[in-house]
């Protein structure tokens, strides 16, 4: 009797396992096709560029100053007392480039976060839709290497893209 209802019950799990519908999408090609991804990379490389180039400025004018300061040691212009002093006014703008490059990674990173995590929820919920739509019990992504194998006939990701109406 134990081993007829062990029969079953490993039946009836076969049977409701081949029943669930899984699927796959690649998200990295759902998200490079997306124009509002495109312009957000573009307007973070802006940002990128501006805070390097500023970045660089900054650098090159304390560049400048040290050499000066160098060449005024050298020749003897200045006492100790203000080479000391104008050391420590350097070593101050060196805090404050260090600063600005901190604050310009962290900005950065917000505005990164600021423009994609709307599109990366629109591509989540129209994964959330197809998968609802069309029976999908789980959906994999394939573009975060969680597949190992996939059947062609599973892929989600045109499904998903037809959603989110980018052209095929």
């Amino acid at each position: 009797m134990n081993k007829l209802v062990l029969i079953l019950g490993i039946f009836t799990a076969s049977f409701s396992l081949q029943a669930q519908k899984i699927g796959y999408v690649n998200s990295q090609e759902i998200l490079t096709s997306l124009p509002e991804i495109k312009q957000a990379n573009s307007d973070i490389e802006v940002m990128k560029s501006m805070f390097q180039k500023k970045g660089e400025e900054m650098v090159k004018e304390l560049q400048t100053k040290y050499q000066a300061l160098q060449q005024k040691q050298a020749s003897g212009e200045l006492a100790p007392v203000e080479i000391e002093k104008q050391s420590t006014a350097l070593k101050q703008e060196e805090a404050a480039l260090g600063e600005f490059e901190q604050s310009s990674q962290q900005k950065i990173v917000d505005k990164s976060e600021e423009l994609l995590k709307p599109i990366q929820d629109k591509v989540n919920k129209a994964i959330k839709d197809v998968a609802a739509e069309n029976g999908f019990l789980y959906i994999f992504d394939s573009g975060m290497g969680v597949v190992l194998y996939a059947d062609t006939t599973a892929d989600a990701t045109k499904l998903v893209k037809a959603k989110l109406g980018i052209a095929q």
